[in-house]
């Protein structure tokens, strides 16, 4: 019995433990594609003046049931939410980023002497059935101007997701624009689609059914084929707007027509979060299956005071990275990314010791340096200089020990038609870079 006890011990030890479903590794391949993809739009983003902030991933859940919305999908359905053992606070791991950039611009204040446009980048959590494009950690770049009224900046934030597209090289991403109103206007589209959804109560599924009296807007984003043409002819937020929304409209879509971005006004984008007013928009693609929304946002003039700050008014967006990367792939095929640029091979101790010491002064040069670990014979060595990627191998023996030389092969250029040279090691760091 006690043998028997302590096989099954060692059987469950030795289990193999794997990934929580929907929560994806990335690997260095896969990674570098990440490392230049985020380099890339932190280069755009400082080109319009945005700066980094970072909250963190764990927050009071009381801070996403009152900025989302308790009757939206995330908050009913999606978030990670668990009570603390040491206090007994309702913690969640974010599930969208804004909420919790408000209440640091808030804790902080931020906005004390003046306006501010900020972004983070980085895993937000939503418990999800995992698809292409849908996964339960999933990454963002969530872009807001805080303090910022007029249309100019939603205009601005459009126009440079159209730069950002370009810069990608992404033809087929479309933008599909609406406005929400503000409050009194919403409130009275409200009152006229409830009574409108209360006539076709027979043909509302369940979820339509539930959002009748809470969340009446969200009906009409409806993915049911039985009820499309339910949504189709229910009242129009769009002809509940004044003048002061439709001025501030107007002015969005002037400019975005002087900026030559086109955009298909849809009076059905409401967006999942509660927060939104005015100005509401989406990057969308045909590309993706289902998950075709790349890019969403709006205004959100509202949420700083809901969560305990002086008025303000603000406008944002995210993008979902998983998506955009899975779009630019198939524009934009990957290419191997070497894993540096000198890869150092060597034969006996002292070439090894020799080689430590070389690969440092290469560095202090600003070159990428990998040194063979271990010994091998040369023809393992260079084999895995060549799949490295590395564009030059630097050989080090007994003679270049005794000559303070190095022999240097390039292995990626075709002119040197893969030469060895010799090159004093006083001078090597400075060769490798002319030769780069």
């Amino acid at each position: 019995m006690r043998a028997s006890g302590s096989a099954t011990q060692m059987t469950q030890a030795f289990q193999k433990v794997t990934a929580i479903r929907g929560m994806n590794d990335l690997l260095p391949g896969a990674s570098a594609r990440w490392e230049q993809f985020e380099a890339i739009v932190r280069a755009w983003l400082r080109s319009y003046g945005y700066r980094n902030v970072r909250t963190p991933v764990l927050e009071n859940t009381r801070l996403f049931t009152r900025g989302i919305g308790e009757v939206t999908d995330i908050v009913e359905k999606e978030m990670y939410t668990f009570t603390d053992a040491l206090n007994g606070d309702s913690l969640t791991l974010r599930p969208e980023m804004t909420a919790g950039i408000v209440r640091a611009t808030i804790e902080h204040n931020l906005l004390y002497d003046r306006p501010h446009r900020v972004y983070s980048i980085g895993p937000v959590f939503r418990h999800e059935r995992p698809q292409r494009g849908r996964y339960r950690q999933f990454h963002q770049i969530d872009v807001e101007a805080l303090g910022f009224a007029g249309p100019d900046v939603d205009a601005e934030l459009i126009v440079m997701l159209g730069r950002l597209w370009k810069i990608l090289g992404l033809a087929d991403v479309r933008l599909e624009l609406n406005s929400l109103g503000l409050p009194a206007e919403r409130a009275a589209h409200r009152a006229a689609l409830i009574a409108h959804l209360e006539k076709h109560q027979d043909i509302l599924d369940e979820d339509g059914k539930r959002r009748l009296y809470t969340n009446p807007l969200r009906v009409l984003d409806t993915k049911n084929p039985a009820m499309q043409e339910m949504a189709d002819s229910a009242p129009r937020l769009f002809d509940f707007l004044g003048d002061e929304s439709r001025a501030h409209f107007d002015g969005v879509c002037q400019r975005l027509a002087d900026a030559g971005i086109a955009y298909r006004l849809n009076p059905r984008l409401v967006r999942g979060l509660d927060y939104y007013n005015s100005t509401v928009f989406e990057w969308v693609t045909d590309r993706l299956g289902s998950q075709g929304t790349v890019c969403g946002g709006g205004r959100y003039d509202g949420l700083i005071e809901l969560l305990g700050g002086k008025p303000a008014p603000a406008v944002g967006f995210a993008i979902g990275v998983e998506r955009l990367l899975d779009l630019w792939e198939q524009t934009v095929p990957a290419e191997p990314v070497a894993e540096c640029e000198v890869y150092i091979v060597h034969q006996g101790e002292d070439a090894q010791r020799l080689a430590a010491k070389v690969s440092e002064t290469l560095r202090d040069a600003g070159l990428d340096v990998i040194v063979h670990a271990g010994a091998s014979s040369f023809k393992a060595q260079f084999k895995r200089a060549d799949a490295s990627g590395a564009r030059v191998a630097v050989i080090l023996g007994g003679d270049e020990v005794a000559n303070q030389t190095a022999s240097v092969k390039f292995l990626r250029q075709a002119d040197q038609d893969g030469a060895q040279q010799q090159v004093p090691l006083a001078q090597l760091a400075d060769v490798l870079n002319s030769k780069g």
